[in-house]
């Protein structure tokens, strides 16, 4: 899955299955924080945060279209270079 930003840095569309959908409406943007204590996962000094988990919902639907909107709430983790699907939503 692949996620394309304006240069104010809010979604625009999502690549998803081979489709393209476009962000409708507002996009909602919140952090939250990885129990690394749990993971125990290790890094080397000066990698950079490595805590916060990044969160957007978005209401997209098929570029070019009017079909229902739906919506997609992606997560990316600290030092991950892809985004997660981690829920789908028909409203």
């Amino acid at each position: 899955m692949d996620v394309r930003f304006t240069k104010a840095g809010t979604p625009l569309a999502v690549r998803y299955h081979g489709k393209i959908w476009a962000v409708a409406a507002e996009p909602l943007h919140w952090f939250t924080r990885d129990s690394w204590w749990e993971t125990r996962q290790s890094v080397p000094v000066g990698i950079g945060n490595v805590v916060d988990i990044e969160h957007w919902r978005v209401q997209v639907r098929l570029g070019g279209s009017d079909s229902q909107l739906r919506t997609f709430e992606l997560r990316r983790e600290p030092l991950a270079e892809k985004w997660l699907l981690e829920a789908i939503t028909d409203n």
